[in-house]
């Protein structure tokens, strides 16, 4: 996008607005933080300064040696070593300011005075950081997607001009159907007290959770405990509206910060499923397994034939660096214009839908055509589709075979073998996998995002060039086939370990 020719006088509002300000991001040692502060560094080469809260660990106490380890040698900044090594190594040295921080402590683990100081010294806060396990224990969930955005309102409070920028994700919508826009969501369950400012008064809600895990917690230990606090997780966000603990505690975190920052700069950027970039800083470039690669890896290794989901539903997926583009333009706009609220939704449904079935059909024919290119992927060319029912039938198949089975491996056992059956083994991961995605791969929903086009359209002619955030340009036979399991195989797969007689008895005869 960026070496396509502009008018000499081509303008850019992001550009203007970043010039000289200081940003402090959270959750860089994550896939989107990452993509964030790349795409600050090489498209904002005026910004004042970034500022990065990270936890020390048991390898750097500090979050500069933590940074230098794990954050500056990522492949993410491949292009900007190949680019200019000098120019970004000197970027890192001059701009690039680390702070030893925990989300979850209050202010962050700093002292009040160094929590000032950090609030004074930047005019913008991206949090990204966030525990996207969507079976997480409830205390856990509770602490890093909600309870810690105190600490970001309290910076804040003690910078009145500063602008917040929360990160959530369009599946806050939970359960609700239909076409879901850039608002606050109502809970499709159990009602929750409303505020006449529009946001919902959770402070009773967090009490009683809180009470729940505490309840918990006297009653069981070890990995039973984890066990108990992973089911309270599912259980309160199903009675309130959400399929997962993840989306329910990200809900819960929007209606700290709209009522704290009352009257304040707050954005909410909600994406849909973030997957591999488009275009940059690579096109697939990712890091890990994503939500939809869970199940792309289990059917590569063939794993999963038979998923749960409905091949007509709009599955959301969008590109990651969309989704750090419409962030950077976002933080852009809170800092250039007035104090309010605005929602923006990252996503590709309203405008660029692809279904389940068409993403099924572009990977299984990608498959088949052309598996040996994608080496740490397939092993092998898979034999069986990839079939979409709907979850009645998936139960009813997925249980009816798997009670004969289970007796099958029992008898087995007794007769003095261990080996679990395959076939058995392939059924409760699709099971699992069943599980935690089911959700997702059967949407009854429509993600829009006018008013984040809005945005875009309002920016400089260069912005469009430099940060676009439009789902329409994505060719989805194109992203999917080629670009999106190029960047699964070269970058989230580690290298496959090959092992033969042949080279055994190689190492064999050089010993």
């Amino acid at each position: 996008m960026a070496t396509q020719q502009l008018n000499p006088g081509a303008s850019s509002k992001a550009l203007e607005q970043l010039r000289g300000k200081h940003v402090l991001i959270t959750g860089t040692t994550g896939f989107l933080g990452k993509v964030v502060l790349e795409k600050l560094i090489r498209a904002v080469p005026d910004i004042g300064g970034i500022h990065l809260l990270i936890r020390g660990n048991k390898r750097h106490r500090d979050a500069r040696g933590r940074f230098l380890d794990e954050i500056a040698t990522s492949s993410v900044f491949d292009r900007l070593r190949q680019e200019d090594q000098e120019a970004f190594e000197s970027f890192i040295e001059d701009r690039v300011y680390c702070v030893t921080g925990e989300v979850t402590e209050p202010l962050f683990g700093l002292s009040g005075d160094r929590f000032r100081k950090l609030a004074g010294d930047i005019d913008a806060v991206i949090n990204s950081a966030a525990s996207v396990n969507f079976r997480e224990e409830l205390d856990k969930a509770l602490a890093v997607n909600t309870l810690c955005l105190e600490n970001v309102a309290e910076l804040a409070r003690q910078n009145k001009s500063l602008a917040v920028l929360q990160v959530s994700t369009c599946y806050v919508n939970g359960m609700n159907a239909g076409q879901i826009t850039e608002s606050v969501i109502k809970p499709a369950g159990e009602s929750i007290p409303r505020s006449t400012e529009g946001y919902y008064e959770i402070e009773e809600l967090v009490r009683l959770l809180e009470d729940k895990i505490a309840d918990v917690r006297s009653r069981y230990s070890g990995k039973t405990l984890e066990k108990k606090l992973v089911d309270l997780g599912i259980r309160e966000a199903n009675h309130y509206g959400w399929s997962d603990t993840y989306t329910f505690t990200k809900w819960l975190g929007e209606q700290l910060l709209l009522k704290a920052l009352s009257g304040r700069a707050l954005t909410i950027v909600r994406p849909s499923i973030i997957e591999s970039a488009l275009e940059e800083p690579a096109p697939g470039w990712i890091e890990g397994v994503k939500v939809a690669d869970a199940i792309i890896l289990a059917y590569a290794r063939e794993k999963v034939t038979l998923f749960p989901g409905k091949r007509s539903g709009v599955i959301d997926v969008i590109p990651v660096d969309l989704v750090a583009n419409a962030i950077i333009l976002a933080a852009a706009e809170a800092m250039g214009e007035s104090p309010r609220h605005r929602v923006y939704q990252c996503c590709s449904g309203s405008c660029n839908p692809v279904s389940l079935g068409e993403f099924i059909d572009h990977l299984m024919a990608e498959a088949r055509a052309n598996y040996a290119e994608y080496d740490q992927l397939f092993y092998r060319q898979p034999t069986r589709p990839f079939i979409a029912v709907n979850r009645r039938l998936f139960d009813a198949v997925v249980g009816g075979v798997r009670i004969p089975l289970g007796i099958a491996g029992k008898v087995l056992k007794l007769l003095g073998q261990n080996r679990e059956l395959k076939v058995l083994r392939n059924l409760d991961t699709t099971r699992s996998l069943a599980t935690i995605f089911g959700f997702y791969t059967a949407p009854d929903y429509i993600f829009r995002n006018d008013d984040l086009l809005a945005l875009a359209s309002r920016m400089g002619e260069l912005d469009k060039v430099l940060f676009p955030v439009d789902a329409r340009q994505i060719d989805w036979a194109v992203y999917l086939r080629k670009i999106h399991l190029a960047g699964l195989n070269r970058y989230a797969l580690k290298e496959r370990k090959v092992y033969s007689l042949r080279s055994a008895k190689a190492r064999k005869k050089a010993a």
